[in-house]
């Protein structure tokens, strides 16, 4: 008689995990204008560390009155996953200690890396090279550098993905460089308004022409969000009908432009602070 067939135990993805798995609190991140949990997560043998956002934890913003913070996070990672870039953690929406949230899976920063390679400021009135220019900020009495931002492809991929989802909240603190060369941006509770309201650290390249590979993944974001196509089907779920109608606006305004776009001049350009 032969053996029985072992079958090998399933691998659990990340998305699961964070969906499906117990949740257990270790602290709060205090730093955090909202209520931002540090958990650890464990389902079938597998076990991460991963941020925990209760929707009960959320100050009400007068100028983003529908739906939720957390609601608004996820849908970031949707758009995030259909560009292909994997920009945003993995992050689900799912019922947690303290009811409903965003959980998003935590990231280790890298040990040769940090968030200040990426962001400085400097004497004079030119970048040098390898840097691009936002603009000038106040540093002292009297006195004013020159803020600037790497010019590097991770960053420039991410300045696309905020004009899409038209994140009003695009600070330095929130650039996470990660292991293998990865970056990722966290905290997009503040995006998608039906309003223009980008604000963003990652303006070096406001004007200039995008990528072959941006217009690319343009237009296959405008596929993706056609009525009744699956990223549009999910955002639907998330945001409101106005807020998708924007954002496959935003993706038509820049593939027929061919440009990163400007600051409009109706809303502060950079946020405060900007870290």
């Amino acid at each position: 008689m032969s053996a029985p067939e072992r079958i090998p135990p399933r691998s659990v993805t990340t998305a699961e995990l964070l969906a499906r798995g117990e949740l257990k609190v270790h602290g709060r991140i205090r730093e955090a204008s909202n209520a931002v949990l540090y958990c650890s997560v464990s389902y079938e043998g597998r076990e991460a560390f991963c941020v925990y956002k209760p929707v009960a934890g959320e100050r009400p913003l007068w100028d983003f009155p529908d739906g939720t913070l957390a609601q608004r996070e996820v849908a970031a990672y949707e758009v995030s996953e259909a560009t292909g870039w994997g920009l945003v953690p993995t992050t689900v929406l799912r019922d947690g200690p303290y009811g409903e949230g965003m959980c998003q899976m935590w990231i280790e920063p890298s040990a040769t890396e940090d968030g200040e390679g990426l962001l400085a400021l400097v004497p004079g009135e030119e970048p040098a090279e390898g840097w691009k220019a936002v603009g000038f900020a106040e540093v002292g009495e009297g006195e004013t550098a020159l803020l600037v931002h790497a010019d590097d492809a991770r960053l420039r991929r991410l300045a696309v993905l905020d004009a899409v989802i038209n994140n009003a909240d695009r600070k330095g603190g929130h650039l996470l460089p990660a292991q293998e060369g990865r970056l990722y941006g966290i905290d997009h509770g503040v995006t998608f308004n039906a309003e223009n309201k980008l604000r963003t650290l990652l303006w070096g390249w406001a004007g200039e022409p995008l990528t072959d590979e941006a217009l690319q993944v343009l237009a296959s974001l405008r596929d993706a969000l056609a009525p009744g196509a699956p990223l549009a089907t999910r955002l639907a779920e998330l945001v409101t009908p106005a807020e998708t109608e924007a954002t496959r606006e935003r993706v038509e305004s820049m593939l027929a432009s061919g440009k990163h776009p400007e600051p409009s001049g109706d809303w502060p350009a950079i946020p405060w602070p900007p870290v």
